[in-house]
């Protein structure tokens, strides 16, 4: 019993873990309701440019190093969410802006449901 409780667990993880994914990037355009980025490519390479589906609730956050681990992790919520990220966007022209962005879905189901900003200029009224 305790074995089949066990790989019960297990499988619940993995299949919520199949359900998320997080992609790093560089954002290119928003529209209404998606955004366009450029996945981060390998060393000199250029990635793909993926369009995905924004969230109704979208989170988005600005970042920070984690003095321990030395990676980005979450910070404080992003001045004006969407419409200060749009005037961030606006203000960096063809460079676009770094985001890290966790997905929940899969396919044309998939949906961003939080973006961290990972770099940039701020603009005036963000964080």
């Amino acid at each position: 019993m305790r074995k089949f409780v066990c790989a019960a667990v297990v499988a619940v993880c993995a299949v919520s873990l199949a359900m998320a994914a997080e992609y790093n990037g560089t954002i290119t355009k928003i529209e209404n309701d998606s955004i366009t980025f450029t996945k981060k490519g390998k060393k000199g390479k250029k990635g793909e440019a993926v369009t995905i589906k924004l969230a109704k609730e979208v989170g988005v956050f600005n970042t920070k190093i984690d003095p321990d681990t030395k990676k980005a992790v979450k910070a404080d919520a992003f001045e004006d969410g969407l419409k200060g990220l749009r005037k961030r966007l606006e203000d960096a022209g063809e460079k676009g802006v770094g985001a890290q962005f966790t997905t929940k879905g899969e396919g044309a189901d998939e949906m961003i449901t939080e973006i961290r900003i990972t770099k940039g200029k701020k603009v005036k009224g963000a964080n």
